[in-house]
């Protein structure tokens, strides 16, 4: 998913306690304001993002999020990148499933986060760490 953008602007957010889930959906939530998108929009991110650092506190321990405005065929974005380098997903396909949970959450961060996106990846190798990359685009 990295290959074909122009990153205009970036920043990049340490998690690595609770607090920290708290100030980077705060501020993917004002990257999306300063880009115009629309309320609804605003929210999907702010939901995809809780979910997805809030694994990286809950499940590494610690990780960054990278925050990217980029551009990719004349379409504007804010591409959100998590990375930790924990225990990995051992089995990316039950993670990805309605409802699963290898804790004490409701099973909808993953898939949730997927269908809240305009693009969703994800990399994972048990032991490694984990890397989810998210994309949304501004409507043309």
């Amino acid at each position: 998913m990295n290959s074909d953008y122009r990153i205009e602007e970036q920043d990049k957010i340490e998690i690595l306690e609770e607090k920290d889930v708290v100030v980077c959906r705060q501020a993917c939530r004002n990257w999306a304001k300063r880009m115009n998108f629309n309320l609804i929009d605003q929210t999907r991110i702010t939901t995809a993002v809780s979910e997805l650092a809030r694994n990286i506190q809950e499940y590494a321990g610690q990780g960054e999020v990278q925050i990217q405005i980029v551009e990719k065929d004349m379409r504007r974005g804010l591409r959100i990148i998590f990375i930790d380098h924990g225990p990995g997903i051992k089995n990316i396909k039950l993670a990805m499933s309605e409802g699963w949970t290898s804790h004490r959450g409701m099973g909808m961060g993953l898939p949730g986060a997927k269908r809240l996106m305009d693009e969703f990846a994800l990399e994972s190798e048990a032991g490694k760490g984990t890397t989810v990359t998210t994309c949304k685009w501004l409507p043309l």
